[in-house]
């Protein structure tokens, strides 16, 4: 019998001081970037939406999961709210334009891992612009270089 381990990947480690927040420049939530991978075309993001924000109306390529640790937040297009300990599965081809509640008491905190290309689409549904794992890399590290802080080694790459 072959032992996988002796060919298995070993588990990977972030610590939770390891990757600061910093100030996503497009929508001015905090966020950090805990993986960004090319081979996966995955980026996975811990982040603090404030009340009353509002994300431009996107598609998703891939799958994204969600978990929401506090707060409230929602989409335009469904009837239901995401708070503390909810889950959220976004099949492939969603599309959705994201709120945090005006009201909302306290920041909204989430995790993502998010799968392929997300297209953001204006009024007549036309593609403005694309993100995926190497945007949200770039958008991560102009926040880092705009806080003075220094890259990050510790993201999974």
């Amino acid at each position: 019998m072959t032992d996988l381990r002796k060919h298995a990947p070993s588990a990977r480690h972030v610590g939770v001081d390891e990757v600061p927040f910093v100030i996503n420049p497009v929508v001015g939530a905090r966020m950090r970037v805990l993986q960004a991978s090319e081979a996966d075309n995955l980026y996975v993001v811990h982040g603090f939406m404030p009340a009353g924000l509002e994300v431009q109306t996107h598609h998703h390529t891939g799958p994204v999961i969600a978990l929401t640790l506090s707060g409230a937040w929602g989409y335009r297009e469904n009837d239901f709210m995401n708070r503390a300990g909810s889950y959220l599965y976004e099949p492939v081809d969603s599309v959705h334009t994201l709120f945090v509640p005006p009201d909302n008491t306290e920041e909204t905190e989430l995790w993502t891992a998010v799968y392929g290309d997300t297209e953001y689409l204006d009024e007549n549904g036309d593609v403005t612009h694309v993100s995926n794992w190497k945007a949200m890399l770039q958008l991560y590290y102009e926040g880092c270089e705009t806080a003075g802080l220094p890259r990050p080694d510790r993201i999974l790459l």
